[in-house]
């Protein structure tokens, strides 16, 4: 490739949903869940993979990946969105990829297949179509069923081009949003779907670590 592809990945957060422990040290198997995702991009075309660490796990983070070679630890941020942002600083590239650490199952295939679209692209989300039917509710009531044929659940990795994004979080530093896409949503920029899986789950609670196992004993 003549361009240069770095990935974000925010791990700054502190689990409190998930139990006392942090649930990217929590092992699925032999591996730890950041090890999991991290090794994806390894093996992916990803140029270097830049993780935003709680700086309670860094000291962690450095043992378990000690063998991963594009991985560079920085401090995250006060927020996910702070977190990304110290990561888009920290690159040097043309475009970025940015995926929650707590997404273990994702494959290198989707990532490799989101840097080639990206390049044409500029901004694209990874999601999958909505197979629930979502209703509208009003203090308790149903007030209407949502067609659900033009939505989609959004996962990661998200990927831009780099002065994009970048731009994105200078221009909407300050107002909170819950990802990234939806920042140059604000800015009127175009941002399309990949096609992900329904496999590419986001660890939340324990419950979700014993459905990743689940997955991970098919993929073997």
């Amino acid at each position: 490739m003549n361009f240069k592809v770095n990935a974000i990945i925010p791990a700054g957060g502190t689990s409190s949903r998930f139990g006392k422990s942090n649930k990217l040290l929590e092992k699925i198997g032999e591996k730890e869940v950041i090890k999991y995702t991290v090794e994806a991009f390894e093996k992916s075309n990803i140029d270097e993979i830049i993780i935003c660490a709680n700086v309670a796990i860094i000291d962690d983070l450095k043992k378990i990946l000690n063998d991963c070679k594009k991985v560079r630890i920085i401090e995250g941020g006060a927020s996910r969105q702070e977190s990304v942002f110290n990561g888009i600083k920290a690159c040097e590239c043309d475009y970025v990829l940015i995926h929650d650490a707590a997404r273990p199952m994702i494959t290198t295939d989707l990532i490799n297949t989101a840097i080639d679209e990206v390049v044409f692209k500029n901004a694209l989300t990874v999601a999958t179509k909505t197979i629930d039917t979502i209703k509208e509710v009003v203090d308790g009531k149903i007030v209407k069923t949502i067609d659900r044929s033009k939505l989609y659940n959004t996962q990661t990795p998200q990927a831009f081009r780099y002065d994009l994004i970048r731009e994105a979080h200078e221009k909407l530093s300050g107002q909170s949003f819950t990802d990234d896409a939806g920042m140059l949503e604000a800015l009127g920029q175009t941002v399309y779907i990949l096609n992900g899986s329904y496999k590419n789950i986001k660890i939340t609670t324990q419950n979700d670590i014993d459905i990743a196992k689940i997955y991970l004993a098919e993929s073997n």
